[in-house]
């Protein structure tokens, strides 16, 4: 039985890929990985390294925030694809 197409039918925008994705991956924090992990979109390495920063800035270090910042910010995106389809 194929698996189902998870985070193909998205209508948010694509890019290309410009550099190797499993070693930008690889240099994420350990916190991030394990949230990209369980994350519903296909988050770019460099696209969520720019968020994992703006979510660590604003909660002062706080890491357990970050994360929670990360996953409104997934939640907004998804509910904007919604509205989109």
């Amino acid at each position: 039985m194929p698996k189902p197409a998870r985070n193909l039918r998205s209508g948010l925008k694509r890019r290309r890929r410009q550099c190797d994705p499993m070693s930008a991956y690889d240099r994420l924090p350990q916190p991030l990985r394990a949230w990209l992990a369980q994350a519903a979109l296909p988050w770019s390495p460099r696209s969520a390294h720019r968020l994992w920063c703006r979510a660590m800035q604003r909660c002062e270090g706080d890491v357990a925030k970050a994360l929670s910042y990360l996953t409104h910010a997934e939640r907004r995106m998804l509910a904007q694809d919604r509205l989109e389809h």
